[in-house]
């Protein structure tokens, strides 16, 4: 199948290439002189500021299929995206060697609470929809939270107020998982735009690559829609939206192998909306007030097996926020927030009481910059939470020096607090046989370290771009999820003793030509837990990760061909029963490759693309314990660590009417 794939999705590229020749051909026209001085790519920039990060383009998310965020980190060498199972399919990032809860989501600088949509929020956020993603690490700016441990990503939209135009973006690939997006916007009035984005999907096939009698995936249909406003006149500037999301997964045991097969089965709705109020008080000064709130509505009805289980989270953030330059030097940005979230979980085999949490806080931010070689960034924030009792304090700071233009250093420092949901945030684990045992848990807490150095060095009259940082969290107290003391039980508990993530990345960018760009990076992490008194290492988690990116582009842009290695390193595989009872523990699994390739042909209102994802064909073996057996204690689902999918195809178009 996949080969047929690929022949008739390059037989269109070769079409649709021949047809634009021809009409070349039969068009010609004298041009005067013609001269190409640069050329733009919306790929990866630095961020300016004292805080490290980057910022993701549409040029840099269009190198990959992109279908949604989860898919926006391929040739990312900061960022990974796994499975946490082979059964719900939540994808979850991993940002300096940690889960993606300690990763605070913003929706355009505005936070996003998530609670039972954490396993899923990457699936949320259609990649056709992306303008740009920011990636910063460290605790962070102290605006928008304490949530902030080891970065933030913020996630921008298209806009209302861009060139009318209308987007349309069709996707399909070997697994019959199609895909299309609609997004127009309009000027209403010289002071009004708006915007719908549509959104759909669907996976018309069930995959069972391994034959172990088991879905690889779910099967997800997802219906998506957002409207969007913008009015500006005067001083005053106004956003704001709404949305609704529906979402089924079905997944499990193939129903033709047993007459009472294992289903996981899910059905999500979000209703939520959102606005920000700006008003430029002061142009010289750059004083300006705003207010900015969003709500959601997340229901999710779950069933596992025998186990059924419910979530209904009702959720408010607002802030007000003040802005001033007292002059070229001196910044300062101060801040009024409340939060609210209300949670009511139901599960077949125990009582649950439902959890309110209230969280007024305010924060000021100063911003100390002599002159463009150095700039110091000072926040503190204190909040109250309702459900803890208690207040707390979240400091940072951030220092940028530019000794010499081809040299940069960045250092960070700064605490970070966030309230851990343990059954909405991990109820993919419901799908394993062992006993889910939850205590109750503390606030967690933790204190981030950072330092970066970037060098710009010239090279055969281009730059070359190195770029070496360290970053160190270490955690007061954590949410632990352990598989290791009982191997029939899985806990999820406070920290009793040390946890820890060492993280060392080095990368380098040159352009080899004016059409080829290289990128290798590399990454090292040590991430170390208490488990049953003993400091381990944490289980399902890449000691390193090895990343070579290569994108031919010609001046002329009609063709881009991007190539992508990785080589995920080994790492320990926690404790477990197998099929025959006895206990494994003590085993490891290898460091594997993964080979991405993506080649797209662009013309005046469309661009057609073909790819392939994991070309080396490299599986997890056997990634469902006790497949043939899920009802009983020693079936477990959930210690996937690689790949469960081989060789994929795709294909797609891309169209700007």
């Amino acid at each position: 199948m996949i080969k047929r794939f690929f022949a008739a999705a390059l037989t269109v590229l070769a079409a649709t290439s021949v047809g634009a020749q021809a009409d070349t051909a039969t068009r010609s026209r004298t041009l005067g002189e013609v001269s190409i001085e640069q050329r733009k790519v919306e790929g990866v920039s630095r961020m300016g500021g004292a805080i490290n990060g980057t910022e993701l383009g549409q040029g840099e998310l269009f190198r990959a299929a992109c279908c949604n965020l989860g898919e926006s980190f391929v040739t990312n060498p900061s960022v990974d995206v796994n499975y946490n199972d082979a059964a719900v399919g939540a994808r979850q990032i991993k940002l300096l060697g940690l889960s993606g809860q300690y990763v605070q989501m913003l929706l355009e600088n505005m936070p996003v609470t998530l609670g039972a949509a954490m396993p899923y929020q990457l699936g949320y956020v259609p990649g056709a929809w992306m303008k740009s993603i920011s990636v910063s690490k460290g605790a962070s700016s102290v605006k928008n939270g304490s949530q902030s441990i080891t970065g933030q990503i913020n996630v921008e939209y298209l806009k209302p107020e861009d060139d009318p135009e209308l987007k349309i973006n069709l996707y399909t690939d070997s697994r019959l998982k199609s895909e299309a997006n609609v997004m127009g916007n309009a000027h209403l009035t010289p002071h009004l735009s708006t915007e719908v984005l549509a959104h759909f999907e669907k996976d018309f096939m069930h995959m069972d690559e391994d034959d172990d009698g088991w879905q690889d995936s779910p099967s997800v249909e997802q219906w998506h829609v957002q409207n969007r406003w913008k009015y500006q006149k005067g001083r005053y500037i106004m956003h704001a939206g709404f949305g609704y999301l529906h979402e089924n997964r079905e997944g499990g045991q193939m129903k033709d192998l047993s007459p009472t097969p294992y289903q996981v089965l899910i059905e999500a709705n979000r209703l939520d909306g959102y606005m920000k109020h700006a008003f430029l008080l002061n142009s010289e000064h750059n004083t300006n007030l705003a207010l900015l709130a969003n709500g959601s509505l997340y229901n999710l009805d779950g069933t596992f097996g025998l186990k059924d289980y419910t979530d209904r989270q009702q959720s408010l953030t607002s802030q007000l926020m003040l802005e001033h330059d007292f002059s070229d030097s001196h910044n300062l940005s101060t801040g009024l927030s409340f939060n609210a979230d209300r949670m009511k979980e139901t599960l077949t085999t125990s009582n649950l009481e439902p959890t309110t949490e209230l969280t007024p806080g305010a924060y000021a931010q100063y911003t100390f910059k002599p002159s463009y070689k150095f700039t110091a960034m000072a926040g503190l924030r204190v909040d109250y939470s309702s459900l803890y009792g208690h207040t707390y304090l979240t400091p940072r700071l951030h220092v940028k020096w530019t000794p010499t233009d081809w040299m940069t250093l960045r250092a960070s420092t700064g605490k970070g607090y966030r309230t851990p949901h343990a059954l909405a945030e991990n109820h993919y684990l419901l799908t394993s046989g062992r006993t889910l045992v939850i205590y109750d848990l503390k606030q967690e807490e933790s204190w981030n370290r950072g330092a970066s150095l970037a060098l710009y060095i010239p090279l055969r009259e281009r730059t070359l771009t190195v770029n070496a940082e360290y970053y160190y969290t270490d955690f007061i107290n954590q949410a632990v999820v352990d598989y290791d003391s009982d191997p029939t039980k899985i806990s999820i508990d406070n920290l009793d003793g040390r946890s820890y993530s060492h993280t060392l990345q080095l990368d380098a960018n040159y352009d080899i030509t004016d059409d080829i760009n290289l990128l290798a990076a590399f990454r090292y992490n040590r991430v170390m837990c208490t488990y049953g008194g003993k400091l381990r290492e944490k289980p399902l988690q890449s000691r390193y990760k090895g990343l070579v990116t290569v994108s031919w582009k010609p001046m002329m842009a009609l063709w881009q061909v991007d190539l992508t290695l990785q080589l995920n390193g080994g790492g320990r595989i926690p404790k477990y029963i197998d099929e025959a009872g006895n206990t494994v523990h003590g085993q490891r699994f290898p460091a594997y490759p993964q080979l991405n390739l993506q080649v797209t042909r662009e013309f005046r209102h469309l661009s057609v693309y073909v790819g392939g994802e994991n070309l080396t064909n490299y599986r997890q073996p056997d990634p469902v314990i006790n497949a043939a057996n899920p009802w009983s204690p020693t079936f477990d689902p959930t210690l996937v660590w690689g790949p469960v999918h081989g060789i994929m195809a795709y294909a797609g178009i891309r169209m700007n009417l």
